[in-house]
């Protein structure tokens, strides 16, 4: 295999992740794929309640506090760590990583790779492409690779 199909392509977004190689024809394929668990929940299904209510004294008014963290923002911080140690563990199975997400996701996955993982990255594109099919992908990247 030469290097050009030793690279890894990952495509992600803050809750859904596939990892992409060049099969020996070429033609991309996905070989693994992961899914946030919080994918398709909803804020109250994470934990989070409706905000919680104080007043002053003297007063009959009642005021919402807001949450101080978003359990979402906080869930794909979480899932972007994880992509990026699944890529951290593979770094011997490649010699170039190209990270396609968007910006956010894209951001909190490279900053969680390691130096190893780090030199081998050709690239990134800051979009969301994760429900492109494998075929299509090479439309995006010719110009990286």
């Amino acid at each position: 295999m030469s290097a050009r199909d030793r690279i890894l392509i990952v495509v992600a977004d803050g809750e859904h992740a596939r990892f992409v190689q060049p099969a020996e024809n070429r033609t991309l394929h996905t070989i693994e794929s992961f899914d946030a668990i919080s994918a398709h929940q909803r804020t109250s299904d994470l934990g989070d309640d409706a905000p919680g209510a104080t007043y002053h004294t003297g007063s009959t008014a009642h005021h919402a506090l807001n949450p101080r963290h978003d359990r979402h923002r906080l869930e794909i911080a979480s899932f972007c760590k994880f992509v990026a140690e699944q890529i951290n563990e593979q770094n011997h199975e490649y010699e170039k990583l190209l990270v396609i997400a968007p910006s956010s996701s894209n951001a909190g996955i490279v900053s969680h790779l390691r130096p190893e993982a780090r030199t081998k990255m050709i690239g990134s594109i800051r979009k969301d492409l994760t429900k492109t099919p494998d075929h299509f992908l090479k439309d995006h990247i010719e110009y990286v690779i």
